[in-house]
């Protein structure tokens, strides 16, 4: 009886390390040939029930690739942010991959235990290449080893005591240093030796050599393609900010009661923008060749500094937007810039950009073009100058405006007349409103 007990045990615990793995039995837990002596067919599974833990599950081990790309975008790096071992919850980021617009995010499918990574950190990858494996359904709990086959009767091995550190004692030639002597001040190069351990790049002539992102290195060749390509010159306007400032401290607690959203100042220039793109569609237009494409829609990208880079995103037909629809899209899109959760969609596109250098308290400047297009407005910060009013010397918040463009399409009359009817609608948008 017992020869049969002991090889049926034998034989589960065979299946059980096929099935998960190596199982480690308390020695003298089962000395061979004791069963029929020592356990009957009851004692044998409450042993095995209560004394045996046999970690015999399946799980599934899925293969996670890089997600699709828009089709302006052919590869990107990768960037980590989970490591072997770690438990993620399912549609939690694992890794970002860097492209030359923006960051795609690689989610976990599932919940589970990430097994393997099949890319180095900063590689290369392309879409829908392989590049993680995660064990499904797994718990953090499963990551750590646990005590197997124990008795829960048997007491817990004492913790040894930390042994006493040994102590060193400094010896200056043939004479030990005395305990109470004042310690000599370090060297300046023994402190300079650790710094640059420690922290490189410290002092007050360090370098620090960073690699450039995709993102940084696709700005600097669209710059400077946009140099090599456009003729480009810029003209400047002011606006007296009076009625502009009096509106917004007029009506935007009413605006925001009603539409739970601050009212802004982008919105008046991104629909001051859109009127003076239909009355100079050439502004809104673009070199193809030897071509000229004219669109009849305006899709308007706004930049927004981000810790990576300057990305623009595009609200899209601004000339059928509300002053609420376009103040919304600013928001989110803004939101999800400084985040870095932009789509590659939410940057497709964009006939004309704006770019508003007064959120960092810039007088004026001359903005690049965005290519492939042909302008770019640049707002700049508002501040009280003295101006000439009917004939006085008054005190006006006064902002200055530049409009930069390709030459080689818009000419200076044009240009001028854009800028000038920006400038109008500003200062008194009600012109705009009586379409006059």
């Amino acid at each position: 009886m017992s020869r049969h007990l002991g090889m049926a045990v034998r034989g589960v615990l065979k299946v059980t390390r096929y099935l998960s793995g190596p199982v480690s039995i308390q020695k003298n837990v089962l000395p061979r040939g004791s069963f029929g002596a020592s356990f009957g067919s009851n004692q044998l599974w409450n042993l095995t029930r209560r004394q045996f833990h046999l970690n015999c599950h399946f799980r599934a081990l899925r293969v996670v690739s890089v997600p699709p790309f828009a089709e302006s975008i052919t590869e990107g790096d990768i960037v980590w942010k989970k490591a072997v071992g770690d438990h993620v919850n399912p549609d939690e980021v694992v890794a970002e991959i860097e492209t030359d617009k923006t960051n795609v995010p690689v989610h976990a499918p599932c919940a589970g235990i990430i097994k393997e990574l099949l890319v180095d950190d900063g590689g290369k990858v392309v879409a829908g290449q392989e590049v993680f494996r995660i064990e499904e359904g797994a718990a953090a709990a499963d990551t750590a080893p646990s005590a197997s086959i124990t008795s829960s009767s048997s007491p817990p091995p004492p913790t040894p005591s930390p042994p006493k550190a040994p102590v060193v004692e400094t010896i200056v030639g043939d004479k030990k240093e005395s305990p109470t002597a004042p310690r000599p001040p370090a060297t300046k190069v023994s402190t300079q030796t650790k710094l640059t351990q420690a922290v490189p790049s410290t002092g007050e002539r360090g370098e620090q050599r960073v690699k450039m992102s995709r993102m940084r290195l696709r700005i600097a060749q669209r710059l400077k393609d946009a140099q090599n390509t456009c003729a480009m010159l810029t003209t400047f306007n002011e606006i007296d900010m009076t009625n502009m400032i009096e509106l917004r401290r007029q009506y935007k607690d009413v605006f925001e009661k009603r539409h739970g959203i601050k009212l802004g100042i982008m919105s008046t220039f991104a629909k001051a923008s859109a009127v003076a793109l239909q009355d100079q569609p050439v502004v809104n237009a673009v070199i193809d060749g030897g071509d000229i494409i004219y669109r009849d829609y305006i899709d308007i990208s706004i930049a927004v500094a981000t810790p990576k880079g300057l990305v623009v995103p595009v609200l899209h037909n601004v000339e059928k937007m509300s002053y609420y629809d376009i103040e919304h899209e600013i928001v989110e899109l803004g939101k999800r810039a400084r985040e870095g959760t932009l789509a590659v969609e939410d940057m497709d596109g964009g006939t004309f950009t704006i770019s508003n250098g007064g959120v960092y308290g810039s007088l004026f400047g001359t903005p690049i073009i965005n290519p492939p297009q042909s302008a770019i407005l640049g707002m700049y910060g508002v501040f009280d100058r003295p101006v000439a009013k009917d004939g006085q010397v008054v005190v006006r918040p006064m902002m200055y405006v530049a409009l930069t463009y390709d030459h080689r399409l818009i000419d200076g009359r044009e240009a001028v007349t854009f800028l000038r009817k920006i400038k109008q609608f500003v200062e008194d948008p009600r012109t705009f409103f009586l379409q006059i």
